[in-house]
């Protein structure tokens, strides 16, 4: 037994060092991990203020950037009424807008409309069911049984077309000699049963045929059918264009996107080159912008204008 004693006092002694060793380790992870975390919540509190203030700068670089797009708006709201002065003496001009179209907008392009010299012959509302994939048979129908007689629709399935060919008989004058494509019974009638369908909301005022046509709708379309929407209302628009004098697409901020009408106009090459288009609309120079355009589209000529980037200006440079 005597023997044996320095052995236990040996192994408590490693145990003791051992447990020693672990403790210091431990003691030092903790004192370490708590200096990295002092030197790491600085650096990530010096990162928030930067952050903070890029952020307040940006808000107050905005904030200026749109009190002066509100003061530009102001001043061509100001000035609109001459700048488009004598430009459509003269001319007769139907405004058709979409569901999404805002009724200030439309009330303010009518206004300018007037002081350009215009004539506005009627306004036509269409309904949500007009550009609806799932109305398009039904759409499709009602146009071939509403057709005046004599007329003849375009060669094409898609109800875009066939009610823009509709639409040109029935609202636009004959480009070739300035006469009237349809009666006023026929006209009449016509948009009663579009009204009865529920394509259109039912004029409270007589609409009479025009040289011109204004379709004026809102932005970028949604949900999941939105492409369809967008195409079925940029082929009515184009196809309304080939029935009269000319024709303008204008449209609110994001219409000129892939799922607005005025972007899948601008993407397709046979559209663009004959219907003019205005991507914003809901300001005061873009309606100045489509008035000029229409102006241009009675000459024989079309464009792309706005502000988005597909856009070639922001309005007519020259008029002939």
């Amino acid at each position: 037994m005597g023997q044996g004693a320095p052995v236990v006092i040996s192994l408590r002694y490693h145990v003791i060092s051992i447990a020693s060793v672990f403790l210091a380790l431990a003691v030092g992870v903790v004192l370490g991990s708590t200096t990295l975390s002092d030197r790491l919540l600085s650096g990530l509190s010096g990162q928030r203020d930067q952050l903070a203030t890029q952020v307040s700068d940006l808000q107050a670089s905005q904030s200026g950037l749109n009190a002066r797009l509100n003061e530009a708006d102001r001043f061509a709201a100001a000035t609109g009424p001459l700048t488009v002065r004598g430009q459509l003496t003269g001319r007769s001009i139907v405004l058709i807008s979409t569901a999404d179209a805002n009724t200030a907008d439309r009330q303010a392009l009518t206004s300018l409309l007037g002081s350009a010299g215009a004539t506005v012959t009627g306004q036509v509302q269409l309904t949500d069911a007009f550009a609806d994939p799932d109305r398009a048979d039904q759409l499709r129908d009602l146009v071939t049984r509403l057709i005046p007689a004599g007329a003849q629709l375009p060669l094409a399935s898609d109800p875009g077309t066939l009610a823009g060919g509709l639409f040109g008989d029935l609202l636009l004058l004959n480009k070739a000699n300035n006469a009237p494509q349809a009666t006023s019974d026929e006209l009449a009638a016509a948009l009663s049963g579009l009204a009865t369908g529920g394509f259109i909301v039912q004029p409270t005022t007589p609409v009479r045929q025009a040289q011109l046509a204004v379709v004026l709708t809102g932005g970028e379309q949604s949900g999941t059918d939105a492409a369809d929407r967008a195409a079925i209302l940029a082929r009515f628009a184009t196809q309304l264009q080939r029935g009269g004098s000319g024709a303008v697409l204008a449209g609110a901020a994001g219409s000129a996107n892939g799922l607005g009408a005025i972007g899948v106009v601008r993407a397709d090459p046979s559209s663009s080159s004959v219907l003019s288009t205005v991507d914003d609309a809901d300001s005061s120079y873009g309606r100045i912008a489509t008035v000029l355009a229409l102006r241009e589209q009675a000459g024989g000529k079309a464009g792309s204008y706005g502000t988005a980037g597909n856009a070639t200006s922001p309005a007519p440079l020259a008029l002939g």
